[in-house]
């Protein structure tokens, strides 16, 4: 039977990569901040999505990575945790 969810329940792989990523930026950049940079980018997410992604609540398209991977000028491996930079 397939699973779609980690060992640990939560629907990605990134959410940690994400969270960190987000809190390493100067000046401090808040979820709904990092939202609206998303935006700007043309991936549509709001505050609650970019909680429910650190969080691992919620999965994480292909696309949405990429624009994510993008916006922090790093790969989408690095997001997945695959490679380091």
């Amino acid at each position: 039977m397939y699973k779609n969810k980690n060992p640990d329940g939560t629907l990605n792989i990134c959410g940690n990569k994400v969270a960190a990523l987000r809190k390493s930026l100067t000046p401090k950049v808040s979820q709904r901040k990092l939202a609206d940079m998303l935006q700007l980018k043309g991936l549509d997410l709001d505050k609650n999505a970019i909680q429910r992604i650190e969080s691992g609540k919620r999965f994480v398209t292909d696309i949405e990575l990429k624009v994510i991977a993008e916006n922090f000028n790093v790969t989408s491996d690095y997001v997945l945790g695959i490679k380091e930079i």
